[in-house]
Parts: structure tokens; sequence; C-alpha cells
């Protein structure tokens, strides 16, 4: 299976483009720190995904990428908290990307715990 095909993977992209369109919103002050910050999480959460699922010849390789997905998807949120209280988003928006993120996390976590359904040989 090609990881372009994985759940994981489609929707953390997803994510990263809708971030992406509404970052271009940010204030321009903003440019250099929230709006590369939120981009490049969200984008590597996605890239993550993608490494994992080619080093799962490797079991150990394989979940430690997904964890660093998992944590790149951690720190998005919480760029989204900081574009929520400083109003650069609706909380209409936050609440979409916060419940997004909950199901990334999930699915994730789900490979993590679940390597061979993956194709990861486990000895």
């Amino acid at each position: 299976m090609d990881f372009k095909k994985l759940l994981a993977y489609q929707k953390a992209f997803d994510v990263a483009m809708l971030i992406f369109e509404i970052s271009k919103t940010f204030p321009k002050e903003e440019t250099y720190s929230l709006t590369d910050q939120i981009r490049r999480s969200s984008r590597s959460v996605w890239a993550n995904i993608s490494e994992a699922y080619r080093k799962r010849r490797y079991p150990k390789h394989f979940i430690s990428k997904l964890t660093d997905a998992d944590g790149e998807n951690s720190e998005t949120n919480s760029w989204l908290d900081f574009a929520l209280a400083c109003e650069y988003i609706s909380s209409e928006d936050y609440s979409k990307f916060s419940e997004q993120s909950k199901e990334i996390g999930k699915i994730i976590n789900y490979m993590i715990n679940n390597p061979g359904k993956f194709g990861v040989k486990i000895e």
C-alpha cells in the first residue's frame, strides 16, 4: 500500500492545507513566528507519517516517527490555542481544527499500538 492511502496521512494533509489557508489571514507581524510555526508543525504531522510508513521494516523506527507525528500534532493544537486567544481564528474554526487534531491523534496512536496491521514485522 502507498502511504498516501493511509487515513492518518490523508487527514493530516487536509488539516495542513486548511491551516495554510487560514494562516494567510494572520497579521503580517506573525509571519516569522506564529504563521511559520503552525505551518511547519502541521506539515510535519503528515511528513512524519509518510516517513514512518517507509520505515515499517524497522518497528522501533516506525513507532518513533509516529511518536514524532503525534508530538507535532499536539504542537499544532497548541499554536491553534494561541491563534484563538489572539482572535486570529474564530471559535468555530478552532473547534473544527481541534476535533480534526483529536481524530488524527487517535489514528496515530492506533498505528503505534498496532504496528502489525501496517506491515511492521513484530519479532
